[in-house]
């Protein structure tokens, strides 16, 4: 008898213009977690989409449940099969309780009249709840969670449906650490009783830790599949992009200009107090601290959306004033969000509108109608300039992987011609090679002469990229340093205990102080 549980075979998916997989296979065994690894872009999410029946692959391709052929033509072969996707977007139904995100869909093909079971939905949803070791109040609805719960509550709809393999797909990315080592002791768990789970990440650090085998793809194609102990950190990145990469700390000492923008005396009731930084010209400035320190509001609060109580502003030396983001373009300071799918972008539109939403009325001719030559052209130059693949700027964004979606953030707001570019979490969810490029481009624009403010939590980006790092904690600035002078540890004692032994200002707690990523 197999022991695999699943085999794809062949599986090839065209789209136009673009062949997404080249005859790539996957093997997962019964009760091992296996990585499925590769750049954004390798075709991993085409592959898990084929998997759950949302894609048909084409011609030849071949599957394999528990040593059987089988056919995928449709999300519920998927589901019948015992196979569960938990995407990085979490598909829960926020204004229903967790009892009926569980259950939902075990009565699908029903009659419609049929009367609700409420103590099966309840009880199914309790065994589904009690083999996680988690306690959940049923009633609760899941609007009212928070994310590592919304994401125990997604596991535990899979265990309900006595699913044998479960796709988890980037599921640490918006999770501090605490949460994330609670979450690897449920993938052991899991592995434990026999369930299989294929694991997609770009932290390398947290595949080797849940990880047994592993599976490369890159630019569609399958480069082959690895045991651990035959396989290393430098191995698996050079198999991912197909050459070295290296992520080390900046150490070349740039002479900063002079002082382009500055924030003096920052205040928000409960986000931030008594914030001033300076940028100057020709350097990039990193922001950095535990989740929950303050830097998102900063920045937010910096490009009009999240008003302050205090504080001013000043461009070369003059004071500006900001109190909406249109008033904050329109002053040459562009931002960045942290959650580009659902703040960044418009999903469903083009890269070309997409770019040139921050300039639209730039584009109107004398007959007050958008100038499509000019607006093509722009799109086009920027593609081009950013690297942007594949290079089709009428693509959906959606089609996008996450590395290109970011580079088309970051040319929208170029088009706007900025001064300062503020960029929270610039490579989140993207894949090492995709990172340096992102980081080279960061490093160019600094050369360029805009002021680049980069706030990110990943203790390595914040070293290879920063000229000067500012540290927060508890909504104040806790320490600041050249990267010259900077290390891991360093940035750490301040982020945890600072220099300021002062009451917070903005709470934080036990949980979060000891389990946060920096």
């Amino acid at each position: 008898m197999s022991d695999s549980i699943l085999e794809m075979k062949n599986i090839s998916k065209t789209f136009p213009g673009v062949k997404a997989l080249d005859e790539v296979q996957l093997e997962v065994k019964k009760g091992e977690v296996h990585a499925l690894i590769g750049e954004n872009g390798a075709g991993k999410s085409t592959l898990i989409k084929i998997l759950a029946g949302l894609h048909k692959p084409d011609p030849g391709a071949e599957f394999y449940f528990e040593g059987q052929k089988a056919e995928i033509n449709k999300p519920i072969d998927a589901t019948l099969k015992g196979v569960s996707i938990i995407y990085q977007d979490l598909s829960l139904f926020p204004n229903l309780t967790v009892a009926e995100n569980i259950y939902i869909g075990h009565d699908s093909g029903k009659m419609p009249w049929k009367k609700v079971n409420w103590k099966k939905i309840k009880e199914t949803a309790k065994k589904a709840l009690q083999e996680l070791n988690i306690e959940i109040d049923l009633n609760t609805r899941v609007e009212q969670l928070s994310i590592a719960q919304q994401q125990m509550i997604e596991i535990a709809r899979a265990l309900a449906f006595d699913s044998k393999l479960i796709v988890m797909d980037e599921p640490t990315s918006s999770l501090s650490s605490g949460e994330v080592e609670k979450l690897y002791k449920i993938v052991d768990k899991l592995s434990a009783k026999g369930i299989s789970i294929i694991f997609v990440s770009h932290k390398l650090r947290e595949l080797f830790r849940v990880s047994d085998r592993f599976t490369v793809l890159r630019d569609g194609k399958y480069v082959g599949s690895y045991d651990i102990e035959d396989i290393d950190e430098s191995m698996l990145i050079k198999l991912m992009v197909g050459r070295e990469v290296t992520y080390e700390k900046n150490e070349a000492e740039v002479e900063p200009g002079d002082v382009i923008f500055e924030v003096k005396d920052f205040s928000k009731q409960g986000n931030f107090k008594d914030i001033s930084l300076q940028v100057r010209e020709g350097e990039i400035l990193g922001i950095t601290g535990l989740v929950g320190s303050g830097r998102t509001e900063l920045a937010q609060s910096i490009f009009g959306i999240n008003k302050r109580d205090e504080g001013s502003l000043a461009l070369y030396g003059k004071p500006i004033n900001i109190n909406s983001s249109e008033e904050a373009v329109k002053k040459g300071v562009a931002y960045v969000p942290e959650a580009r799918q659902t703040q960044g972008l418009v999903l469903g539109q083009s890269v070309i509108n997409n770019m040139s939403l921050p300039i639209i009325d730039k584009l109107r001719n004398k007959f007050k109608l958008i100038d499509r030559n000019i607006e093509v052209e722009m799109a086009n130059q920027y593609v081009k300039s950013l690297d942007v693949r594949p290079a089709l700027p009428e693509l959906p964004a959606s089609k996008l992987s996450g590395g290109n979606q970011q580079k088309v953030v970051i040319g929208k707001w170029l088009s706007a011609q900025p001064k300062i570019l503020i960029i929270d979490e610039p490579t989140n969810g993207i894949d090492i090679g995709a990172k340096t490029e992102i980081h080279k481009l960061l490093r160019r624009l600094a050369n360029e002469g805009i002021g680049v403010i980069m706030i990110s939590s990943e203790l390595p980006e914040v070293l290879a990229v920063s000229d000067r790092i500012v540290v927060m904690r508890n909504g104040r600035i806790s320490g600041e340093m050249n990267v010259g002078e900077a290390t891991q540890e360093k940035i750490m004692n301040y982020a945890l205990e600072g220099q300021q032994k002062r009451k917070p200002d903005v709470e934080v707690s036990e949980e979060d102080k000891l389990g946060q990523e920096v």
